[in-house]
């Protein structure tokens, strides 16, 4: 069932909260006060009662009480993390764009940066000592089981003889690179580097299944020289925690008679006092290897996203890549937490000004009933985009309620907004009725009334409706859709031991 979304579009800071910068509300106002000046030249129709003074362009917003109030709440409300990584050269021709009223230079400008956004490419690099389990982390990356097609070839001895590429089965933007074994015989420390292709990568995993090496600690200081971040994780760590849990009985009380609690083991099983012995293990071997305050990420195959340091280490990622490679990450990462949950949002409602911009472009079509051009394709395909980001699609909600052992029909009941198959061009024609409201009623009698040689100021009034009427689309839809994740987060784990950390 689809929301109905609120249509109050000519209130005062009813968008305010979501302004990215003065620039980008100048695109919002400039249009809408185009839209006024000409229901002022056409008394016959009109939207409120108050009287509306044709604009003196470009100076007009400085004193407008619309503008300078919806300004002093984005001031107020926003960071300066709340713009896409946008150059200033783009910026500027967008900026230009709206002062002169060329609304199609504008919106090309956008689509060019959102071009580019989707070419961003981001290259991890997986090694370690030879059977550490690499390949098995980079199949869990990407979100596969072992046994599955594509995934990264497994096997008792070193399967990875050179730097095979895996690129992300759904954002292709992303590749895992599973690296020759540092203890390769094809592979020393001092010329590693040069032989995987050192500069390809963003960032490296050095992974080790037992005691990280001196090659380990060589490899590490030589990544961190030539100025690329690097992780240590632990894995199989699930095989450990096994083999102590066997140490102690049902009740949790160590079996051997006699037997006393030492400092490094309890009378009694804590599975957390056992995690941060083999982490704190871990560290001080790599410090005396040479490594300055080492931090080690404990993971497994099974439930990675979900246990262990699986969901620290993604977040550790996350936090470290630079802004414009944020969004190629998010997108292809598992909603694991609220904290992930949360920074997906937040990264996509960056770029709402822009798709809405797009969306009034040179492709953009009359929409029957609205009477204001809107290019639909790039509005289906956000609306997929953000389906898919939040898992809201068959095949990522039926991975999730098989790795919970739960029915999908439990995880999706209460899911209002559409999911990722169901959106198509008549879906979004409705949405965009629903997002435009009272408005639409006026802007059909405004635009029969343009004479045909006004084709441009026809084009800046369908716009008032266009970009304002898209924003709202977007904005409602990206929320509603995180609120549905979020729902289906929180039944995943209803009854599971990950819901206390996970769930915050």
């Amino acid at each position: 069932m689809v929301s109905t979304w609120p249509a109050s579009l000519f209130e005062k800071n009813c968008f305010s909260p979501y302004l990215g910068s003065n620039w980008l509300l100048l695109v919002y106002l400039y249009f809408l006060r185009m839209y006024q000046a000409q229901l002022h030249r056409c008394p016959w129709v009109c939207l409120s009662e108050a009287p509306v003074e044709t604009p003196s362009c470009p100076t007009w917003f400085t004193g407008h009480p619309l503008a300078a109030a919806a300004m002093a709440s984005a001031e107020a409300h926003l960071e300066a993390e709340a713009l896409p990584h946008i150059s200033d050269g783009d910026t500027n021709e967008i900026r230009a764009a709206v002062e002169k009223g060329d609304l199609r230079a504008a919106a090309t400008k956008a689509q060019e940066i959102l071009a580019s956004e989707e070419q961003i490419q981001l290259h991890i690099a997986v090694t370690g000592e030879s059977g550490s389990g690499k390949s098995s982390f980079v199949n869990a990356m990407r979100g596969l089981q072992d046994h599955e097609e594509g995934a990264a070839e497994l096997g008792v001895m070193e399967t990875t003889m050179e730097c095979s590429p895996y690129p992300h089965p759904q954002h292709s933007h992303v590749t895992v690179w599973d690296l020759p074994g540092i203890g390769a015989p094809s592979c020393t420390p001092d010329t590693y580097l040069k032989q995987v292709h050192f500069d390809r990568y963003d960032f490296f995993i050095i992974i080790s299944s037992s005691r990280f090496t001196q090659n380990a600690a060589t490899l590490a200081k030589e990544i961190q020289a030539q100025g690329k971040r690097f992780y240590f994780v632990r894995s199989k760590v699930d095989q450990d925690v096994s083999n102590e849990r066997r140490l102690y009985n049902e009740e949790g009380v160590l079996k051997a008679k006699g037997k006393q609690a030492t400092e490094t083991r309890s009378q009694r099983y804590d599975e957390m006092a056992v995690l941060l012995r083999i982490r704190q293990d871990c560290e001080r071997k790599l410090a005396r290897l040479g490594i300055r305050s080492p931090q080690v990420f404990l993971v497994c195959r099974d439930d990675f996203s979900m246990k262990y340091d699986g969901p620290r280490l993604l977040k550790t990622f996350l936090d470290d890549l630079p802004s414009e490679k944020k969004l190629s990450f998010l997108q292809c990462l598992a909603i694991t937490s609220r904290e992930v949950l949360r920074k997906k949002k937040e990264e996509l409602m960056k770029y709402v000004w822009l798709k809405s911009l797009a969306s009034c472009g040179a492709s953009a079509v009359p929409i029957p009933g609205l009477s204001a051009a809107v290019d639909i394709a790039i509005l289906v395909t956000s609306l997929k985009e953000y389906c898919r980001t939040f898992g809201l699609a068959e095949e990522s909600l039926q991975k999730l309620a098989e790795q919970v052992n739960k029915p999908v029909k439990e995880l999706t009941d209460g899911i209002k907004t559409p999911l990722d198959h169901e959106i198509t061009k008549d879906l979004v024609i409705k949405l965009l009725t629903q997002s435009i409201g009272g408005a639409a009623k006026n802007l059909p009698f405004l635009l029969k009334s343009i004479p045909t040689f006004l084709g441009p100021i026809g084009s800046l009034v369908s716009a008032a409706m266009a970009f304002p009427t898209t924003f709202f689309l977007l904005r409602n839809f990206l929320s509603d859709a995180a609120a549905d994740a979020e729902r289906v987060l929180q039944k995943a784990l209803e009854g599971t031991t990950q819901k206390s950390h996970l769930w915050s």
